[in-house]
């Protein structure tokens, strides 16, 4: 990938691979950091197209199935929180197909620079607000388990379907406009020049409304949540980790170590070094890409662990789709008898 194809299309979350193509020393750190090439050479290689390939045929087959496990367990139950896990497994799936297959696969690696400069700005708006949309669903998850364990009656009377699938169609349109403003995100990898006002006001906005401000909710709630599971046990009461209790912790906190990486490369590329002029910089935010998206992928296996309901569901999604191929298998005219297991033998008989 050449020169002309970083100065035409460069998605927002900054991971197409410039040339090594360096022109001469930097003049602009002339302190801390050595002389350095103008254009930072892409010391991952191709790395991040076999991570970001291999994270996208795992994750999303496996975000399709945990979008029908939640789908058949909400319809069953009609609980709130299975309605905030479905949602929030579709924001997965669609960060995974915007960022991962769209913004970095195919319009990094395939297309380069063929992308029109409209498609990228564009693109912008669908990746944030996707991710606003994943974050603040799992707010909304934090606060239906708080208010179903801090404050369990009002609760029971104020939840309902209904009023979860509102909550949801909110989230989801108030994410869409919050993308909006991004429209005009500047990409990293052509900051030569000194963030501007917008620059810096946009990638505060995006650390403020995907990081700080939801993990200050995650951290009060859940901190409220176990004082009041240690108040139970005080009390007599046995002090007991619902499932979804655990999946909560277990969302949240993932979320805040996969994405802790990325939001501070992005302050430290701010007010420190650009990443334009920095191999250092430029490694480390392919790096925290990396592991920011691994949080689209992570959530099944934490349910599997947590939720025994979940995983006899998924065994059941999976029995039902396997049937139907052993059906159509089978030669026209031919009916599919019962296997009789043989009648056991007495103990210590032997044929």
């Amino acid at each position: 990938m050449g020169q002309e194809g970083r100065e035409t299309a460069g998605p927002s979350w900054e991971t197409l691979l410039p040339a090594p193509n360096g022109s001469g020393p930097s003049q602009e750190f002339s302190g801390p950091w050595p002389e350095i090439p103008e254009r930072s050479p892409c010391v991952a290689g191709v790395a991040p197209i076999i991570y970001y390939s291999v994270l996208l045929g795992l994750g999303l087959p496996v975000n399709l199935l945990t979008t029908v496990t939640l789908a058949r367990l909400a319809t069953r139950t009609r609980k709130p929180s299975y309605y905030y896990l479905l949602s929030l497994t579709a924001s997965d799936i669609v960060t995974q197909v915007v960022i991962v297959f769209v913004g970095f696969l195919l319009q990094g690696a395939v297309l380069a620079r063929e992308v029109p400069q409209a498609a990228v700005r564009t693109a912008n708006v669908l990746e944030f607000a996707a991710n606003h949309a994943s974050v603040w669903l799992a707010v909304l998850l934090t606060v239906d388990r708080y208010g179903a364990l801090c404050h369990p009656l009002r609760h029971r009377a104020t939840s309902s379907p209904g009023r979860t699938r509102h909550a949801i169609a909110a989230v989801l349109s108030i994410a869409l406009l919050t993308g909006i403003p991004f429209y005009w995100w500047l990409d990293v990898w052509r900051d030569v020049d000194p963030p501007s006002t917008l620059d810096k006001v946009l990638k505060w906005a995006h650390c403020l409304i995907v990081y700080f401000i939801p993990c200050g909710i995650f951290l009060v709630t859940n901190l409220a949540i176990i004082r009041q599971l240690r108040q139970r046990g005080r009390s007599g009461l046995w002090p007991r980790v619902g499932k979804g209790t655990a999946i909560l912790l277990g969302v949240t906190t993932l979320f805040a170590l996969l994405w802790a990486p990325r939001i501070f490369v992005m302050l430290y590329h701010l007010y420190v070094a650009p990443v334009h002029q920095d191999w250092r910089v430029h490694l480390a935010l392919d790096i925290a890409n990396m592991v920011a998206m691994l949080n689209t992928a992570v959530n099944f296996g934490l349910y599997c662990f947590v939720s025994k309901t979940f995983r006899a569901t998924v065994r059941d999604v999976m029995g039902d789709a396997y049937r139907p191929c052993t059906l159509r298998s089978q030669p026209e005219g031919t009916v599919e008898e019962p296997m009789l297991k043989p009648l056991g033998l007495p103990k210590g008989k032997e044929l």
